[in-house]
Order: structure tokens, then C-alpha cells, then sequence
């Protein structure tokens, strides 16, 4: 059960926020283009019941993100929310009342088979719950810097695919960091009760990252095409998770001759993830 039971969380969360992309994409091309950076434009997407509806998917995300989290490793739980986009493209066909292509079909199966083919080769073990103050501030500062920097570079660029790749990767590091920190600020709740969570800077430090995230996606998802924000967001957040698994919760991978297999599966989603963006990049 140590396996089955986070990535069960981790599938159910996938599915929620890629019901939650479909809903606010939807949402967020109904509303002016801006330029730069706009806070007004939550209170433009606030108007839209879809986009609310949205949000309330994302809020069940979240609880089964932390209920993954507090059951599984790090590194295990976030790269198998790279399942979100296939899920996102199923959706959005279902939507459209759509029937997916058998090309479509093939791109989804080589997402899903190099995501397994990657996770059992590199078997990520380990569930550390805590990690003292010294060990994220270095993390913490190189997070925010390198979100900070690509939304400057993005917002900077007019609309294309400049724009929303910068936007989309500074989105996705806010969304591993959210994770990372969210680990053990549920960890925290479970033994300490309410009390400790909410004195706990974990808990600030994740709600405040997964603000920027979801503000960073609206602006992402406004700044240019699917192809170059979905991809960028997609293998970003599960990238950049990964590392803070294994750097700063001390989760343990294999290496060797597993390192093969673990490349190969990586190619495979790569491959699949712009392939599908790039047929699809009209669906949503």
C-alpha cells in the first residue's frame, strides 16, 4: 500500500486539475488580453461561473495532492501529474463532443508508457516529513528568483510563445515548490493538529507560493499558444518536484544501468507531451 495508495491520490488529483485547466482556459480567453501583469484580471475571472467552477476543482485537487503527499515521496507523487495534459486533451475532446484521433490515442499511450517505464526504473522511496529552515532557505531563494526572472523575461515579450513559455515554466515552479512545501505542512497538521499547522511557516510559505501559481497560469494561458505554455508547465513542475524530492527531502532513486531506462521513459514523455500539445493545441 505504501505505493498504491499515493499514487491512487496523485491519479484523482491529475484528473481534477484537468478538468480545473479545461474550465479556466475556457474562462480566461473570455476576458481582455492584458499586456503585463494584471492582478484586476482575477477580479475579471471572478465573474465567469465557469471559472469559479474552476477554482473549486483546483481546491479538490488539493486535497488529494496532500493526501498523496502525506502517503508517498515527492519525487513519486508530482511526475505523475504529467498526466495531466493527456487527461486535459480527453477532456476537452469530451467537451467539444470529439472523437480523439487514433494519432491522438498513440501520443497519449507513449505519455503514459514513458511515465511508467520512468518511475518503476527509478523506484522513488523514501517519505521524509520534515526539513529544518537552513535546508529551504537556499531552495526557497533559488525558486523565487528563477520564477521571479522568467515571468520579468516573459511579461517583457508581446503574446506568442516566448511569452507563455517563460510564463508557463515560472508557473511551474511555483507549482513543485507549493508541493514540496505542502508535504510537510500536512505532515504537521496530522501531528500537531490545527494549532501547529497554522503556526507553522510551511503552511504560509506553500499558500502564498500557490497564489503566485495559479495568478502565473491565468497570465500564462493568456500569453500565447497551448504548445508553448502546456509543455513548459507540464514537464516543469514534475522536473523541478523531482529535484526536491531527491535534494531536499533526501528521496532515494535508483542509478546504474537504471538511469537507461529512466531516459528512455523521459524521451517517450518529452516526445509525446509536444506532439500532443502540438496536434492539439486547437482543442482547448
Amino acid at each position: 500500500m505504501g505505493i498504491v495508495l499515493p499514487t491512487l491520490f496523485a491519479l484523482l488529483a491529475a484528473l481534477s486539475n484537468a478538468l480545473a485547466t479545461v474550465l479556466q482556459r475556457r474562462a480566461a480567453l473570455t476576458v481582455p488580453q492584458s499586456q503585463g501583469f494584471r492582478p484586476g484580471l482575477i477580479l475579471d475571472l471572478l465573474r465567469r461561473p465557469v471559472w469559479l467552477a474552476g477554482v473549486l476543482t483546483v481546491i479538490a485537487a488539493g486535497v488529494w495532492q496532500a493526501a498523496a503527499l502525506a502517503t508517498g515521496p515527492l519525487s513519486l507523487v508530482q511526475p505523475l501529474f504529467v498526466l495531466e495534459l493527456p487527461l486535459t486533451l480527453l477532456l476537452a475532446s469530451l467537451w467539444q463532443r470529439r472523437r480523439p484521433s487514433g494519432a491522438t490515442l498513440l501520443r497519449l499511450c507513449a505519455v503514459v508508457a514513458g511515465l511508467g517505464l520512468a518511475l518503476l526504473a527509478a523506484a522513488p522511496s523514501g517519505n521524509r516529513t520534515h526539513v529544518s529552515i537552513d535546508r529551504w532557505l537556499p531552495v526557497l531563494a533559488a525558486c523565487a528568483g528563477g520564477a521571479a526572472a522568467l515571468t520579468a523575461v516573459g511579461l517583457r515579450r508581446p503574446p506568442g510563445r516566448a511569452r507563455a513559455a517563460c510564463l508557463g515554466t515560472a508557473t511551474a515552479i511555483c507549482f513543485a515548490l507549493t508541493a514540496g512545501l505542502m508535504k510537510t505542512a500536512v505532515h504537521i497538521l496530522t501531528e500537531d493538529g490545527l494549532a501547529g499547522f497554522l503556526t507553522s511557516w510551511q503552511t504560509y510559505a506553500f499558500g502564498a507560493s500557490g497564489v503566485c501559481a495559479m495568478l502565473l497560469m491565468e497570465h500564462a494561458m493568456q500569453g500565447g499558444p497551448l504548445i508553448a505554455s502546456q509543455p513548459a508547465l507540464t514537464l516543469g513542475d514534475a522536473m523541478v518536484s523531482f529535484l526536491l524530492g531527491v535534494l531536499v527531502y533526501e528521496e532515494h532513486v535508483r542509478a546504474g544501468w537504471w538511469v537507461l531506462p529512466q531516459l528512455l521513459g523521459i524521451g517517450l514523455i518529452v516526445t509525446g507531451v509536444f506532439a500532443l500539445t502540438r496536434s492539439e493545441a486547437g482543442t482547448l
